[in-house]
């Protein structure tokens, strides 16, 4: 059976998001998601207002965060051209997912703790591009880019800034001109290993599910038997950016191994033209503990 009910990917104004927790959440409602994961990147300081704000709109919300990682494989140039991309992201992104953690509990803060040099990473990278585009005659204020930010500043805002004082006229321009990666203002920071995030997210009771793999431009075999040895328990073979031919490779490889499925609109707002939910996934692909939520609420 294939449900619509989840939507496990999206974004607020506390990382790269156009709209609040509160927004977000309604929307998702409005779309007809019953569970609502909010994965801002390296932060989990919207939890508590997505909580309340899931109860408000009578949905359940799943605490989760899109953690920033080091590359697990090299891109494959025959993947990229099969998908007619010109580059593979220089970080993966995990998502991970804590359905049965207690807020203020011992592993909420563990994980916490654990969190918190990803995040507070992210400053002196901006600060440090924002030199750079000032050595090369574009002034940006730092202080601007940081107030578009909730706890998690990113490229994106410096690409809005950057529209703002007029540099380029669109985020994607700044993006393939300046930020994006190879371009000459991108700085690399700090990442965990896929291998060092999930012992994290396990430790604090949590599982783990690779973002968007297209992005990486690896064979899908590959991928599986690098998720498999690496602690990763699922595989976001339904988002947005997927071709349905893509969908079912993944879904495919998934199932011929111990893997599970998860779904996301990888929502940041309607400016993008973008929508949350209808993001369709087999309900017995789901990782157990997603299961178990789906089946807590149908008790």
């Amino acid at each position: 059976m294939w449900t619509e009910l989840f939507d496990l990917h999206s974004h607020s104004t506390n990382s790269d998001g156009q709209h609040s927790v509160d927004d977000v959440a309604q929307m998702m409602a409005e779309s007809n998601v019953r569970f609502w994961s909010l994965t801002d990147h390296d932060t989990i300081s919207g939890w508590e207002s997505a909580k309340t704000a899931a109860q408000s709109n009578g949905i359940v919300f799943i605490p989760g965060v899109e953690l920033t990682c080091m590359p697990g494989l090299e891109p494959d140039e025959k993947v990229m051209e099969e998908h007619q991309r010109e580059r593979a992201s220089d970080s993966w992104h995990l998502l991970a997912y804590f359905p049965e953690i207690e807020f203020q509990s011992k592993s909420h803060q563990r994980f916490k703790k654990w969190l918190a040099p990803l995040g507070e990473g992210r400053v002196p990278r901006m600060m440090t591009m924002v030199e750079k585009l000032g050595e090369l005659g574009m002034k940006i204020d730092l202080q601007a880019v940081l107030s578009r930010a909730g706890d998690s500043v990113g490229r994106p805002h410096l690409a809005d800034e950057m529209v703002k004082q007029g540099y380029v006229e669109t985020r994607q321009e700044a993006f393939d001109k300046w930020i994006g990666d190879g371009k000459p203002v991108h700085i690399s920071r700090t990442k965990p290993s896929i291998v060092e995030a999930c012992e994290a997210v396990h430790a604090a009771g949590g599982i783990t599910s690779l973002a968007h793999p297209l992005y990486y431009c690896v064979d899908t075999d590959k991928l599986v038997r690098f998720c498999l040895d690496s602690g990763v328990d699922a595989i976001e073979c339904f988002h947005r950016s997927h071709r349905d031919s893509y969908r079912f490779q993944l879904l495919s490889a998934v199932k011929a191994s111990s893997l599970s499925t998860t779904c996301g609109s990888d929502f940041h707002g309607m400016m993008y033209n973008q929508s949350p939910g209808r993001m369709a996934v087999p309900t017995n692909t789901l990782p157990s503990q997603l299961k178990n939520v789906l089946n807590a609420l149908d008790a």
